[in-house]
């Protein structure tokens, strides 16, 4: 008889917080001891998800309740367990089944630590606007301080909600309705933050300018800002009150600018607008302007969710908590300092320290100082700044620092370069910086700010490719035995939780790992477009995937960054990219750091394009100017296999830049074809004629490849209509169940040598034999059913979900084959259904398990849920792991048109069970996935 009792009665005492906290440890350690390196296990809390996000299967759960009984001393209700959703919900059915313990037993001490104060700090994912954010951190530890200005200045959460409240009510006498534009124009400080939160309570949309750094500067730098204000329609922009009479020009670019206000203008005490706070979630939080430099100025749209999603996605990719201390003196206008520093302690509760950015670029030292004096566990900044600081900052400045407690160094925002890399953890060592804290990002405003996240404290991975292979085929490959010098690339980690990465050709096609193309992307924190700018929205999207504008590949499921697709100089059929050149140069003595821009142009009298070099200097002796461009010739030929057409040494500060930094290759373009720049073209015919000759060739070349891909993919359908689909039907008609898996294993065999897939074996034993083999495989593809159908014996069984039970065609072929079916998402269900496989094995049956369960379309060993292991342990049979390789590749996840690829299985050591208790099962299960992992070039999804 079925046990009727109600799991949760009305007179179920309730569980007290020691409860919870040893609820809460049984369930993280069990999750630990499942994904041992997944590290935000201990940040999980009570309302989150035993399946999705602690990863307890059905035979976990079962693991479960004999602890909880053990530790409770409880007999549990086992069908209300199985069904749980949350650890609350296990706190419930404890609390009811631990009513007639005695009190003494449950009088278990809960040690306080770490891990309870970040979690006290750290706000439910229930909240789904920054102001929820900051309502919840003001309610809990109001007095608590949120960041640390340069000087010793505090700010308190709830000082900060008390001066956005301030600002959101001046607003509202300034006749601001929501929706409305609020342009903010400040210096890193409190009244940012009072303007940009009070906008958001007002229900208005931020707009964050870059603030000129001299007020001597102020009327060039703001008919730069003229556009983006005219673009976002700002109704009213808030500055500094030295920069208001300057400003009030603006007025005649900018219709729809009312006001030009000072922040106290706004931050007199008044009632809170109606409504305050009261936004949702797919609300237009800010408006982050992209720093281009050319065309018309872009305002990216992100929402509450947009930028929730993204912080919550870093807050796992970095394994960050409100134990950490952020350092930064990045700009506040800008993504990386806005949300990832700053949203980000809203979002975690780190402490954050707030430096100004023109308090570093003078005196880089203060960065390091400050991480020294509050012990910063996290920071972050553009490449430049770590060159900076590991080449001018004086050994005096250093005396007594120590770095020891800096365990993320992110490193983004623009090209990472491995030299800098390598110079900066060298110098700083000696000051105790772990090379393992460096960290290259990548990321977008269109994708929030983050998009890309190696694995922390790994440290940085660079791969040595040969440049001539990747500028002429596109490949990235390791150079030869020539000792030609390689390209070194550095690594911006793996996808984000929830996103996905792919790299495309110009038709949108995507292409396999290595193969050098457009880098698209797609999640929760993309954005919807471009403000009041349809045009540039339309050239933003590819189906469901966004345009990031930059080049690069995939190698081992991280992303490799090669440039941005405008800067890419196309010459003589190879792919050139100039950041490598340009740092080159950089170093080169007499050439000021930074002043370097490498770009194409156009050549007036022959229609075709020059590279040239734009150089910083301030030499002006001729003969040290002639040896500059001398050595520059020679750098260019070292790196690129070919000399540039012209160097032109300039006076410093001449080569443009955007306001965060970044060269302006497209208007340093620009001015040299006006012939602003003196240049002298040298361009011999032959030489021309050679390009275009090699080119064009190239060109065809590629042209040939892309149609061949498409042809043998129209073949691979031809193969499946003709030949696959008659063989479905003769499974379907004969009788015995022998014969059929007879037909379907020759049947895959011919299809793939027919598409010309011939898969490469290797240390597959002999599985011919009668006695029962498990064999377990990571599951990539559609296609790894072919390749294991192909090579197996027939006489092997597949294990495969319930879901395709549902397709009535695919049910019945399965049928015929004499699958077997787990249920994945019923608990209980699942562990009869391991119970019946237990049963076909011990009968003497072989099976084939995907442990992982499904199968997804970015790279990534996901985690191995344990039912076949199970099986192999109480039936004493091996257990056979198998890599299989290629098959992502040859038909990804929601593609149906195939892409050719190697294929290769490579089979591991039969090992068995050294017993059929839970270490047992964690051991079996481990020995086989690490088998399987150390084989394929993809990383470990399950950390």
């Amino acid at each position: 008889m079925n046990d009727m009792r109600d799991p949760n009665p009305p007179c179920a005492p309730e569980a007290g917080p020691a409860d919870a906290q040893r609820l809460l440890g049984l369930v993280r350690a069990l999750a630990a001891e499942l994904r041992p390196g997944a590290q935000e296990v201990s940040t999980l809390g009570i309302d989150h998800s035993l399946e999705r996000d602690f990863g307890l299967d059905s035979l976990a759960r079962a693991e479960l309740l004999t602890r909880i009984e053990h530790e409770f001393g409880a007999k549990l209700n086992e069908e209300a367990l199985m069904a749980a959703e949350t650890p609350r919900d296990l706190l419930r059915l404890t609390a009811h089944g631990a009513a007639a313990i005695p009190a003494a037993m449950l009088a278990v001490p809960v040690v306080p630590g770490a891990a309870r104060t970040a979690a006290a700090n750290r706000p439910p994912d229930s909240a789904a606007t920054l102001m929820e954010l900051i309502d919840w951190h003001a309610a809990s530890h109001g007095d608590e301080v949120y960041a640390i200005f340069q000087g010793g200045e505090n700010l308190s959460y709830a000082s900060m909600r008390a001066g956005a409240l301030a600002v959101a009510s001046g607003l509202a006498r300034q006749g601001l309705a929501p929706g409305d534009r609020v342009a903010l124009m400040l210096p890193t400080g409190r009244d940012f933050f009072d303007v940009f939160f009070g906008a958001l309570y007002a229900g208005c949309i931020p707009v964050p300018l870059y603030p000129p750094a001299r007020l001597s500067q102020i009327e060039d730098h703001m008919r730069r800002s003229a556009g983006i204000l005219a673009n976002a329609e700002a109704a009213i922009l808030v500055t500094v009150p030295p920069a208001k009479p300057l400003l009030r020009l603006l007025r005649a670019q900018c219709a729809a600018l009312r006001q030009i206000l000072a922040p106290a203008d706004l931050g007199a005490a008044g009632d809170a607008p109606s409504g305050a706070g009261r936004g949702r979630a797919d609300d237009i939080a800010f408006l982050q302007y992209t720093s281009g430099s050319t065309g018309n100025p872009k305002g990216v749209v992100l929402t509450h969710a947009n930028l929730l999603a993204n912080l919550r996605a870093m807050e796992r990719a970095a394994h960050v908590s409100a134990a950490d201390v952020f350092v930064s003196w990045l700009p506040l206008y800008h993504d990386m300092g806005l949300i990832g520093a700053c949203m980000g302690s809203l979002q975690v509760g780190f402490r954050l320290v707030l430096l100004s950015p023109t308090d570093f670029l003078t005196r880089p030292a203060s960065w390091l100082r400050a991480i020294h004096q509050h012990r910063g566990t996290v920071s972050a900044a553009p490449n430049f700044a770590y060159e900076l600081c590991a080449s001018k900052i004086e050994e005096k400045d250093l005396a007594g620092l120590d770095l020891s407690s800096w365990r993320l160094a992110y490193n983004g925002a623009e090209p990472v370069s491995p030299e800098t890399i390598d110079n900066f953890t060298a110098r700083f060592a000696r000051y105790g910086f772990d090379r393992t804290a460096v960290a290259p990002v990548y990321g977008l405003a269109e994708c929030s700010v983050g998009l890309a996240f190696p694995p922390a404290g790994r440290g940085p991975c660079i791969d040595e490719i040969d440049r001539d292979v990747l500028a002429r085929q596109g490949i990235a490959r390791a150079p030869d035995r020539s000792g030609r010098k390689a390209l070194r690339l550095v690594s911006s980690g793996l996808p984000l939780p929830g996103h996905q990465i792919r790299i495309a050709d110009p038709a949108g096609h995507e292409l396999p790992e290595r193969a050098l193309g457009h880098v698209q992307f797609r999640g929760p924190s993309a954005t919807t477009g471009y403000f009041r700018n349809p045009e540039a929205t339309a050239g933003l999207f590819d189906g469901p995937w966004l345009k990031t504008g930059d080049m690069g590949y995939i190698a081992a499921g991280e992303l490799y960054l090669t440039g941005r697709l405008k800067d890419i100089i196309i010459r003589a059929g190879q792919h050139l990219f100039p950041q490598e050149l340009e740092e080159a140069i950089s170093r080169v003595a007499g050439v000021r750091k930074g002043g370097v821009a490498v770009f194409p142009a156009t050549d007036a009298r022959s229609g075709t394009e020059r590279l040239v070099v734009l150089a910083e200097t301030r030499e002006e002796d001729d003969e040290a100017r002639s040896r500059l461009r001398a050595e520059i010739g020679h750098l260019a030929v070292d790196l690129m296999g070919m000399p540039v057409d012209e160097v032109v040494l300039v006076p410093p500060r001449t080569v443009l830049k955007t306001s965060s930094g970044k060269l302006r290759r497209a208007a340093c373009r620009e001015l040299y074809e006006r012939g602003e720049i003196h240049s002298a073209p040298r361009a011999p015919w032959r030489q021309l004629l050679r390009i275009a000759i090699s080119g064009a060739s190239v060109q065809f070349a590629r042209y040939l490849h892309q149609a061949s891909a498409w042809i043998w993919g129209a073949w691979v359908w031809i193969v499946c209509l003709l030949f696959a689909l008659p063989a479905c039907l003769l499974v379907a008609l004969l009788p015995g169940r022998a014969l059929r898996r007879w037909l379907a294993r020759a049947s895959a065999r011919v299809g793939l040598a027919l598409t010309g897939l011939f898969p490469k074996i290797d240390g597959l034993p002999d599985l011919s034999g009668s006695a029962p083999v498990v064999i377990v495989a990571n599951h990539a593809s559609y296609t790894d059913v072919i390749l294991l159908t192909a090579v197996l014996p027939p006489h092997f069984t597949f294990v495969a979900k319930q879901e395709l039970l549902r397709s009535p065609p695919l049910a019945m072929l399965l049928n015929r084959l004499g699958c077997a079916f787990v249920e994945r998402f019923d608990p209980a269900r699942g562990i009869e259904d391991t119970s019946a496989l237990e049963q076909r094995i011990l009968g003497g049956e072989s099976l084939v398990f995907f442990p992982e369960g499904t199968f997804r379309r970015e790279p990534g060993l996901m985690p191995f849920r344990l039912g076949a292991f199970r099986c192999a342990a109480r039936a004493q049979a091996p257990v056979v792991p198998i890599a299989l390789i290629g098959t992502r590749s040859l038909l990804r996840d929601g593609r149906w048109w195939p892409s050719h690829a190697p294929l290769a299985l490579v089979a591991g050591e039969a090992t068995y069970a050294s017993g059929d208790d839970w270490p047992a099962l964690l051991r079996l299960r481990d020995a086989a996935r690490d088998e399987i992992r150390s084989r394929l070039l993809e990383p470990d999804a399950a950390v």
